[in-house]
C-alpha cells in the first residue's frame, strides 16, 4: 500500500514524494500551498515512511511548530542541537518544521546553515502556508512540493459524509463556500457558523438594499463575528493546554496564537464569501446560475441581480479581493479596513 493511499488528491505531491521513497530523499523539502489542504498530514505520512514506522511517537522524528505568533531562534537552536545526534532506530532522522512561514528572520538565518550543509542522515521538511515570508535562499536549498486547493468534489464528499441530513442546496453551498479547504469547511460546520454567515450575507445585501446603510456598522458586525470565533478558539485551546503541563508562558502563547489565528482566518474567510456573493450577482444577472457559489440563496440572488447592477457588482468583487489581499499581507486594523471597503462597495453598487 502506498504511503499516500489515504490521500485522494494532490497528485504532484504524491508523484514527488513517492519518487523520493523509491529513489531516496534529498536533504530538504518545502511543502507549500493554502492552509487546510492536507500539507501537515502529508508531511507526517512522508516522515513515517522515511523512518519505516507508523508509531505516533518515534525517537527519529522531530516536530517543531510555532508558539505564539512566530518560530523564534531558540526553537531553531534546539532543533539544531538535536540535528547532530545520530539516528536511534532508523537509518535517518526526519525533522518537520510546521508553520515555517512564521519563522522570524533570526530563526530562518539559523536554520539556513543546516539547510546548506545538513548531516547525511537528516531530512528536513518545511511546511508553509505561504512562500513569500521565506527567503529565496531557503527556497533554493529545498525541493519544492506544491499543494493546491482540493476539488469541489472532494469537499462535497466530506460534506455529504458529515451532514447527510442537510438539504441538497445547503450541502452544495457549503462545498462551494469552503473553496477547496477542509479547515474552512470545519469553520462552516461549527454550530455558530450559520449565524455568522447570515450576518455576513445580510451586510452584503444591505450595501445596495438599505438607504440608510452605515459602513461602520457593517464593518463592526464582521469584526464581532471574527472576535466571537476567536473567543471560541481561545476557550478550546485553554482546555487543550491544561492537559499538557506546559510552562505558563508557553501555554499563554499557544492560547493567544489560537485566538488571533482564528480571528484572522474568520475575517479572510468572510471576505472570500463576500467576494463570492458579488460575483454570484454577476453570474445570475447574465444567466449563469449554475456557476453560483450561493446555490442555497438563489431566490435572493435573483431578486437582487440585474444587468444594470452587473458592472458595479464586478467592481465590488474586485474591491473585496483587494481588501482581502491587503489584510492577508499587511498588519491592517480590521475595523478601519472594512469600513473603507464598505464605503467603496456602497459607491459601486448604488
Amino acid at each position: 500500500m502506498s504511503a499516500f493511499e489515504q490521500f485522494r488528491e494532490q497528485p504532484e505531491a504524491k508523484r514527488l514524494l513517492g519518487a523520493a521513497l523509491v529513489e531516496g530523499p534529498v536533504h530538504a523539502y518545502l511543502f507549500h500551498g493554502p492552509a487546510g489542504v492536507g500539507k501537515r498530514d502529508f508531511a507526517r505520512a512522508f516522515a513515517h515512511a522515511l523512518v519505516g514506522s507508523t508509531r505516533a511517537v518515534h525517537p527519529d522524528l522531530y516536530e517543531l511548530d510555532a508558539l505564539g505568533e512566530m518560530i523564534r531562534i531558540d526553537a531553531i537552536r534546539e532543533l539544531r542541537r538535536d540535528l547532530h545526534m545520530r539516528p536511534f532506530e532508523a537509518d535517518r532522522r526526519v525533522y518537520l518544521v510546521l508553520s515555517a512561514h512564521l519563522m522570524n528572520e533570526d530563526a530562518a538565518d539559523a536554520l539556513l546553515k543546516d539547510l546548506e550543509e545538513p548531516p547525511s542522515y537528516a531530512v528536513i521538511v518545511l511546511v508553509a502556508d505561504e512562500l513569500g515570508p521565506l527567503s529565496q535562499t531557503i527556497r533554493s536549498r529545498c525541493q519544492l512540493v506544491p499543494f493546491t486547493r482540493l476539488s469541489e468534489r472532494a469537499i462535497r464528499d466530506t460534506v455529504d459524509a458529515r451532514t447527510p441530513g442537510l438539504p441538497e442546496a445547503e450541502r452544495a453551498a457549503l462545498a462551494r463556500v469552503a473553496r477547496g479547504r477542509l479547515d474552512r469547511l470545519a469553520r462552516l460546520l461549527d454550530p455558530k457558523a450559520a449565524t455568522r454567515r447570515q450576518t455576513l450575507l445580510t451586510q452584503a445585501r444591505a450595501v445596495y438594499r438599505e438607504p440608510a446603510f452605515e459602513p461602520s456598522d457593517a464593518a463592526s458586525a464582521l469584526v464581532d463575528c471574527a472576535r466571537e470565533r476567536g473567543s471560541d478558539a481561545k476557550e478550546l485551546e485553554d482546555v487543550r493546554v491544561r492537559g499538557l503541563e506546559l510552562p505558563a508562558r508557553e501555554a499563554e502563547q499557544r492560547v493567544r496564537r489560537a485566538q488571533r489565528g482564528a480571528e484572522r482566518e474568520e475575517l479572510l474567510a468572510q471576505l472570500e464569501e463576500l467576494e463570492g456573493w458579488y460575483r454570484d450577482l454577476v453570474a445570475v444577472g447574465v444567466g449563469a446560475e449554475q456557476t453560483a457559489m450561493h446555490v442555497d440563496r438563489l431566490d435572493d440572488l435573483r431578486a437582487d441581480s440585474s444587468r444594470e447592477r452587473t458592472l458595479g457588482a464586478e467592481r465590488a468583487a474586485e474591491a473585496v479581493r483587494e481588501t482581502w489581499r491587503r489584510l492577508e499581507e499587511f498588519n491592517l486594523t480590521p475595523q478601519l479596513a472594512l469600513e473603507a471597503l464598505f464605503v467603496e462597495l456602497a459607491r459601486e453598487l448604488n
